[in-house]
């Protein structure tokens, strides 16, 4: 298949930023996007060229480091996947594919698709942690939990931090990414002795890094490539609240 792709460049995050156009043909509809990109900046380097600029590991959906907006949409238009996991055949032949990197304040473009994410590593070194000394390993079930609450605990976890949810949301919010890590914690009996401390420390340095405020849009969980919902933001609101008034009172 054939693919135009107007595709965003831009030096460094000193330097205004522009879109350049290719073309690439005998793309495999078997290739994933990422081998498309391959194949383009094999070619623009034996052309003498600069290779575009992205992010990519393990290559298998857990990373999260594959950050592009294809089309409009962070991660592309096939749902619960990630860059990396997306196939060309989601394509048709001769389309125009528009690529861009995540557009969110508190995410600057390092380099062409490349953005830092250095504000998610702020805010899970806040709290996204057990300080505890737990001592040695235990056995699994030295700890009971209830299925639902392992469950809940879980489907939190699975988060990979890719920032989709910044790149979606209209006020370019970071509330689905950080409910989904105190979520994880919060949850679990292991992480209930500094419950409060957690979700006052990564909602306040959430604001403090110039995230947006969640107004309901439900972008984020649309665009969320491991399907974390809603609903753990309504929680991490309610214990942010309950957790100030204790601060307040002194209990």
């Amino acid at each position: 298949m054939k693919v135009n792709l107007k595709v965003w460049r831009q030096k460094d995050s000193d330097q205004k930023g522009h879109f350049e156009n290719y073309t690439i043909d005998n793309v495999s509809p078997d290739s994933s996007f990422l081998e498309m990109f391959d194949i383009l900046n094999e070619k623009l380097v034996s052309e003498g060229k600069e290779a575009i600029a992205f992010d990519h590991d393990c290559r298998e959906g857990i990373c999260g480091m594959c950050s592009m907006t294809i089309n409009g949409i962070p991660h592309g238009p096939e749902r619960k996947t990630t860059v990396c996991q997306l196939h060309m055949r989601k394509f048709n032949d001769g389309d125009t594919i528009v690529v861009e990197p995540w557009r969110a304040g508190a995410f600057p473009v390092k380099k062409d698709l490349v953005v830092s994410r250095d504000a998610f590593e702020e805010i899970q070194k806040a709290g996204g942690f057990i300080s505890v000394r737990t001592g040695g390993a235990r056995d699994a079930n030295a700890t009971l939990i209830s299925k639902e609450v392992a469950d809940k605990a879980m489907d939190a976890a699975q988060c990979i931090g890719c920032g989709a949810c910044v790149a979606a949301c209209p006020n370019a919010a970071a509330m689905l990414f950080t409910s989904a890590k105190v979520s994880h914690l919060n949850y679990l009996p292991q992480g209930a002795p500094e419950k409060d401390r957690r979700v006052i420390a990564m909602v306040e340095k959430m604001n403090e890094l110039g995230f947006g405020n969640c107004t309901n849009y439900g972008e984020c969980q649309a665009a969320c490539p491991k399907g974390i919902t809603l609903d753990n933001i309504a929680k991490m609101n309610r214990e942010y609240i309950a957790a100030k008034a204790r601060q307040i009172v002194g209990a």
